[in-house]
């Protein structure tokens, strides 16, 4: 990882480290609050040895003494200088209890040594530090005196008082809640450093990069009233997210350079990842564009397309496979452009065969006959089959990948279902996209999100159009004897090319 992903791990989980890091804050406040106040008295003793004074002498003297002080030091927590204490002083502890409060030392060259005492009292404090410092003046004088009798040639002497405190050594309150932050900040890094290593959804497209090389045709931003108003493209046409569906459009275009993939698949990896909706909003983007355009509802199982558009679905794909309507018949033409959908009919019980059979060939060549453009919204790939069945019979496929939602291995089960199968992927999109923050799509300048005046709901009913209103005609070829079937659009769509295509044999 670079410093981007770093930075970016930061700002997903910013409310994570802040958390724990005023958790720690507030642990350590909370420590240094419930501790019983200690004191530290402190008394500093000179040690000498005695001589003729010459400088050879004294040399040799020094030497001697700075070597005998590292002894005297660890002498201090011994049972010979703290027993005497305890007794001098009737304290109710053993010379190991006693042994843990005291700490003697020295710096590194010099003949003198430091001895601190913790006490909850003050003034126990200096006093147990006062007759440490004595106790080890005896028993140094002790263990120095020669055998022969004679005074001891070392001298220890007390040149620093103890005194008693008058401010508690601890607990450091600044220190703990300093210590507090600090372990909570660590903390939380880890914690996110941890969630971003476990969590195997795709969030962006630097995600999407480490499953696949396939071209972004687009990133669509999340919307919240999505399920309110799906068609973002009729609705609020100079928003951000519709502006998204547009340049879908444009790469689409741009994807399909040679001009073979006029049939286009969509779909997803799992329900719910925004195929219907992504299919709905490009057919209609593609229709505003001049383009004839043909939307197919494929799935089956879930059909949403009709909801969308508010159109009924009685009579559609399913009604045209079985041969109880000729197509013709059941294309519903909507809004103001070249758009006409083919709702999925009757949910039949077995999708999978209809959508398999030859009937489902020979109606995707003759839409991709009559229509420049043909969207088909087909079912997920992982629950079903139905989807990489379709793709070998098409142009080119668009896998919609949910943010958030998807996570690698189901993307990369998906694109191993397409490779299968061979079918031609012309790109993914990323639908569900946050609009702020660390996997936030930059949109440029389209930063506010324009309502239209027709208000919540699918669709408007100025774009729902009555197919007895008369208008130019679009047919397809018929099966059987050729005859040719109109559909009746309204006086407000244009005129659609009124070519004639002959039956694929």
């Amino acid at each position: 990882m670079d410093l981007r992903d770093y930075l970016r791990i930061l700002r997903r989980n910013w409310m994570v480290i802040v958390a724990l890091a005023l958790a720690g804050l507030l642990v350590g406040g909370a420590a240094s609050l419930l501790s019983k106040p200690t004191y530290t008295a402190e008394t500093q003793l000179f040690v000498a040895i005695q001589g003729s004074g010459t400088i050879q002498e004294l040399q040799q003297g020094n030497t001697f003494t700075q070597a005998r002080v590292q002894s005297y030091v660890k002498t201090v927590d011994s049972p010979v200088v703290l027993q005497p204490v305890i007794d001098a002083l009737g304290l109710d502890v053993t010379a190991d209890e006693l042994a843990g409060k005291v700490t003697a030392g020295t710096d590194v060259n010099t003949v003198l040594i430091s001895i601190a005492v913790d006490d909850s009292s003050p003034v126990q404090a200096s006093a147990i530090a006062e007759a440490v410092a004595n106790s080890l003046i005896k028993a140094v004088d002790m263990l120095e005196k020669p055998k022969a009798g004679g005074t001891s040639p070392v001298s220890l002497s007390v040149i620093k008082p103890a005194i008693a405190p008058l401010y508690p050594s601890a607990p450091n309150t600044r220190l703990d809640l300093i210590l507090g932050t600090l372990m909570g900040t660590v903390l939380g890094l880890g914690v996110a450093l941890l969630r971003t290593t476990l969590d195997a959804r795709i969030r962006n497209e630097d995600d999407l990069r480490q499953v696949t090389d396939s071209p972004l045709l687009g990133a669509i931003s999340f919307d919240q009233d999505a399920e309110k108003q799906p068609l973002v493209t009729q609705s609020a046409p100079q928003s951000p997210r519709a502006e998204a569906f547009r340049q879908l459009r444009t790469n689409l275009q741009f994807a399909n350079v040679t001009g073979t993939a006029n049939t286009v698949l969509i779909t997803s990896s799992l329900p719910g990842e925004g195929k219907s909706t992504t299919a709905a909003n490009l057919a209609i983007a593609l229709a505003q564009a001049g383009r004839t355009v043909c939307l197919v509802d494929a799935d089956l199982r879930r059909p949403m397309v009709n909801e969308y558009l508010g159109l009924e679905r009685n009579a559609g794909l399913t009604t045209a496979l079985v041969g109880a309507a000729d197509v013709n018949d059941l294309l519903q033409p909507w809004g103001e452009n070249n758009l006409y959908v083919l709702t999925s009919g009757q949910i039949p019980p077995n999708p999978s065969e209809l959508l398999g059979s030859t009937e489902m060939q020979h109606l995707i060549l003759r839409l991709g006959d009559a229509f420049d453009t043909v969207i088909i919204d087909a079912p997920p790939l992982l629950p079903v089959t139905d989807a990489a069945v379709l793709s070998q019979h098409v142009g080119g496929v668009v896998l919609v990948a949910g943010v958030q939602k998807i996570k690698r291995h189901d993307l990369e089960k998906s694109l191993s279902s397409l490779r299968l199968v061979e079918a031609n992927l012309l790109g993914v999109v990323l639908n569900r996209v946050p609009a702020k923050g660390a996997d936030a799509y930059d949109y440029g300048y389209y930063t506010q999100e324009r309502r239209s005046n027709s208000g919540p709901g699918m669709v408007s009913k100025k774009f729902r159009r009555s197919r007895t209103e008369q208008a130019p005609a679009k047919s397809l070829p018929a099966d059987g004897d050729g005859s040719r079937r109109m559909i009746q659009p309204s006086e407000h769509a244009r005129d659609v090319p009124g070519q004639r295509v002959t039956e694929r044999s």
